[in-house]
């Protein structure tokens, strides 16, 4: 079971031919409420994948937080430790732009007032192979995430972070990070390093395996005492890029548990993200485990 510790929001989604600059007023030519936020994102993600999934987090009790459990229910997520808290759930305003490219504002509403995992959340991280965090949660609630996590004993889960927002990253958290997996952007942010290659290097003194994912030029994978590995994107037609990297770490850690090797898990997850940028929205942009098995049939599993 993966376990997903992490931000749920209800999108709402302008697109347009291009974003407006500051200031400036220009004109869409569609609208939609898509549920999303990084952490519910990546456990449809994972779900949809072929992988049994909780979510842990909460969600406002306003008129969008029914909607939103009942999508993470209806892709087969377990909503059972997702708790509704007084107030309005989280919002993300999102520009998608026709080429594809995107901008965001995230209001974080029910997601900050997490403040670590219950007891019973507990329960289930340590009962998970992987656990997957993010940074939409007070970055407190983070680190008790991680710190039980590590404490479960010999075979506690992975713990595989997604430094987004990017942000200074506390020791303890990165000290119980078996996997990170930032962009480009964000792994320059945390390393200071504009070179992927030299972030990854730089992402390694710290954590025992990192991936920088690089949009349409692929992924970077790297750990300790071993060389880098990069893997190519699928050269596809871009519609919506709006969470592609969630749909890369719910489906790299689903590989991952499932024993595929680096390269290989690579590959499955930049088939899923290769599917989900073809389509609009986030959650509803992410593919079946038997669409990714049968992208990767067709193109050969290379890109």
């Amino acid at each position: 079971m993966i376990s997903v510790f992490g931000s749920a929001n209800m999108d709402l989604v302008a697109y347009t031919g291009r974003a407006p600059a500051l200031g400036e007023t220009v004109t869409g030519h569609a609208f939609r409420t898509i549920p999303g936020g990084k952490g519910a994102n990546q456990a449809v993600a994972a779900a949809r994948a072929g992988a049994r999934t909780a979510f842990i987090g909460a969600v406002g009790d306003d008129a969008l937080g029914p909607q939103i459990r009942a999508a993470l229910a209806d892709a087969g997520v377990d909503v059972s430790r997702l708790r509704t808290v007084p107030g309005p759930s989280g919002i993300a305003h999102i520009v998608v732009e026709d080429s594809g490219g995107n901008s965001i504002i995230v209001i974080p509403g029910a997601n900050g007032t997490v403040t670590g995992p219950a007891e019973d959340d507990v329960a289930v991280i340590r009962r998970s192979a992987a656990l997957l965090l993010q940074l939409e949660l007070p970055m407190d609630a983070v680190v008790a995430a991680a710190r039980a996590a590590r404490a479960s004993g010999r075979e506690r889960p992975a713990v595989v972070l997604t430094p987004a927002p990017a942000r200074e990253l506390p020791a303890e958290l990165l000290q119980a990070v078996d996997l990170i997996v930032p962009n480009e952007h964000e792994a320059a942010a945390i390393t200071g390093e504009t070179d992927p290659e030299k972030a990854l290097a730089a992402l390694l003194a710290t954590v025992p395996e990192a991936v920088v994912t690089l949009g349409g030029e692929g992924a970077l994978y790297g750990s300790r005492g071993s060389a880098p590995v990069h893997v190519p994107a699928f050269k596809v037609e871009a519609t919506d890029t709006t969470a592609a990297g969630d749909t890369f770490a719910g489906a790299l850690a689903v590989a991952r548990t499932e024993g595929m090797p680096p390269e290989r898990a690579l590959r499955f997850a930049s088939a899923a993200a290769a599917l989900s940028v073809q389509r609009e929205g986030a959650s509803t942009s992410m593919p079946t485990r038997s669409e990714i098995d049968a992208f990767l049939t067709v193109s050969g599993g290379n890109p």
